[in-house]
């Protein structure tokens, strides 16, 4: 038996250290706090370990406890290691009980959430939903983020690889980087299952493989100036937008959100601010006399910022409008991005201009790592000019268009 009894450890309260015998002891503070400690040695190193605090851990649990721990300590294991390492796995097993909980979609949801003020509008967050719930929900969206692996991943994109093949590899990265999410909360761990390099490219056909290329359906820049015309007798504001769409060269959405604040009539410029453009950077456009013309010619309705206002209260034009102009006019046969198409035509085959200017008419990339950064400019008059040339030869009627689209100016 130990030296102590039940009575007496609820009875100390003299502050130092009581012997129970083989190392067990009791410690009392001076703020009356009472602890048991085992005392031992192990290879010629003295240590002490605590065991629980009184009353919470009696006597008769104290001496269980140290009994144990010399047990251990007669088969060489270090019960304080013994002790860390059984509280680290009862805190992974936990873990992994909380991660178990939180499934696939759990994350997307949280993920989509915490992202959607960061995305330019809320058809990029509703396509991330779509496309999730769609193709991604049924095959792991109840799973937990543990378990999804590359034979899930696999079943998700396989069947639309080569059909859908844009749409496939959108979901890949979303689902790449969901559950990257994932990892840096601590759901899961290892290889992410969705990462295309060096993993899901050795298990799928290259993009470029299986994806035939298509173009949005361009009218030939020789017949614009005779399509301007035709435009021009419809005076709708849908037919504005069509026709400020195209002096610009700007995409579609860039003009059916234009509001009246991105307007400088001063110096002919038409300012749009970043979170409005593809690229996430701010794209000065010089509006030619003939685009100014079409700005006059828009009413200004109160109580609505945009340019092109729809009779939705606080909403502009829909993305749809502009193409159902060119289905009201039997013009089926093509869509407003490929304007862009035929702009870029004309500029290459009739115009001197270089190809920087030209591409940077359309807001697009000029050039990558050290070279972008001595592209500190956005070559704007230069644009001006351009954007001149183009808006006259679009203007121009056929029949006094003499030099078909031919200009010399650089």
């Amino acid at each position: 038996m130990g030296k102590l009894n039940p009575k007496q450890v609820e009875n100390l309260t003299e502050p130092g250290t009581y012997e129970d015998g083989e190392g067990l002891r009791l410690v009392v503070k001076a703020s009356g706090r009472k602890s048991w400690v085992l005392r031992f040695q192990l290879n010629g190193k003295r240590r002490e370990m605590g065991l629980g605090g009184f009353p919470d851990v009696g006597l008769k649990s104290a001496r269980l406890a140290a009994a144990e721990q010399r047990k251990l300590l007669s088969t060489g294991i270090d019960p304080m290691a013994a002790r860390d390492a059984e509280r680290e796995r009862q805190r992974a097993s936990e873990q992994a009980a909380v991660a178990r909980a939180v499934t696939f979609n759990t994350v997307a949801t949280d993920y989509i959430a915490a992202h959607r003020a960061g995305w330019r509008n809320a058809k990029h967050a509703q396509q991330w939903e779509n496309t999730l719930a769609t193709y991604a929900e049924p095959v792991i969206g109840h799973l937990p983020t543990s378990e999804v692996s590359t034979a899930h991943v696999l079943e998700i994109l396989q069947p639309i690889w080569t059909e859908k093949t844009e749409t496939a590899n959108r979901l890949r990265n979303r689902i790449e980087l969901i559950l990257d999410a994932a990892k840096a909360r601590g759901l899961r761990e290892g290889e992410n299952p969705a990462r295309w390099r060096g993993h899901l490219d050795k298990l799928l056909p290259k993009r470029s493989k299986v994806q035939a290329r298509t173009h949005h359906s361009a009218l030939p820049w020789s017949d614009l100036p005779a399509f301007m015309v035709d435009l021009a007798k419809h005076s709708e504001l849908t037919y504005k937008a069509m026709r400020l769409t195209i002096l610009t060269a700007c995409r579609t959405s860039e003009v059916l959100g234009a509001a009246w604040e991105e307007i400088d009539l001063e110096t002919s410029t038409w300012t749009i601010p970043a979170q409005r453009m593809k690229a996430g950077k701010e794209h000065r456009v010089p509006l030619s006399d003939a685009a100014l013309e079409v700005l006059s010619s828009l009413p200004r309705i109160m109580g609505s910022p945009y340019l092109f206002p729809s009779t939705r209260q606080g909403k502009h034009l829909s993305n749809m409008a502009m193409l159902m102009g060119l289905r009201r006019i039997g013009r089926e046969d093509l869509t407003m991005h490929g304007f862009r198409s035929t702009f870029r035509d004309w500029a290459a085959e009739r115009t001197p201009y270089p190809r920087e200017v030209c591409e940077m008419a359309l807001a697009h990339k000029v050039a990558d790592g050290a070279e972008a950064a001595y592209w500190r400019g956005d070559i704007f008059e230069k644009r001006r000019s351009l954007m001149a040339d183009w808006a006259q030869y679009a203007t121009t009627p056929p029949a006094e268009n003499v030099i078909h689209g031919d200009f010399k100016r650089a």
